[in-house]
């Protein structure tokens, strides 16, 4: 489908993406994992590219490292945040000059320290920019999130700053890792998984939900137009 055939007004503002299918794409072609993270890396330069095309998307969220993650194997674990080290310095510059902004939702702190500073350095280096924000879930689980926002609502309360009978909807929402960005329209899972694997629960209340069966490094421009 060609970009003119787009109805721009119909165009999500946030588009949310489990990236499902690395290790099912590695075993189909006979290679590694690691060189299935390494073919999936190319989607998320190719949906990054094509959302910025678009103009119209605000917001990609997009679903790297899960809590539950660190259940892998050791070596899958140390590779996939190897891939993210590299991804950060070959396309840093780049995202920075497209005027896009890098945002993080999940436990940063308790990844490994390098990938820890880099994805600061990148928050840092384009928390000005406006064009598009790409937000990615590391070392995320919705159900942490939520329980992260109740914890502090809490402390909020007992400390005298809040009081129990302001606590709504927007005041829960406002105390979730990423507040500031619109809740996604658009959900897409690729591989065909039809579950949700515990991604932006309380966000995706409202969202239009499409599975591919389209496995995630596959996945280009045509496919999210």
């Amino acid at each position: 489908m060609s970009l003119p055939a787009l109805d721009k007004a119909r165009i999500p503002r946030h588009l949310a993406i489990i990236m499902d299918g690395n290790g099912r794409w590695a075993e189909r072609h006979g290679m590694s994992r690691a060189a299935g993270h390494e073919a999936g890396a190319k989607s998320v330069r190719a949906v990054i590219k094509a959302c910025r095309e678009l103009e119209a998307v605000e917001a990609l969220s997009l679903y790297a490292f899960s809590t539950e993650n660190w259940r892998r194997s050791r070596f899958e674990v140390s590779t996939l945040f190897r891939l993210l080290i590299k991804y950060i310095a070959i396309e840093l510059d780049e995202l920075h000059e497209q005027n896009i902004r890098v945002t993080v939702m999940g436990r940063l702190e308790d990844l490994p320290e390098r990938a820890r500073q880099d994805m600061r350095e990148a928050m840092e280096k384009t928390a000005g920019n406006t064009a598009l924000t790409v937000n990615v879930a590391l070392n995320y689980g919705a159900r942490d999130e939520i329980v992260r926002a109740a914890r502090a609502i809490a402390n909020e309360a007992v400390a005298g700053r809040l009081d129990p009978k302001d606590i709504d909807d927007a005041c829960f929402a406002a105390h979730l890792d990423q507040p500031e960005l619109p809740d996604p329209d658009l959900l897409i899972r690729t591989s065909g998984e039809m579950r949700l694997s515990n991604f932006m629960l309380w966000q995706l209340s409202y969202a239009e939900i499409v599975v591919l069966s389209t496995l995630w490094p596959d996945f280009r421009k045509e496919h999210l137009y």
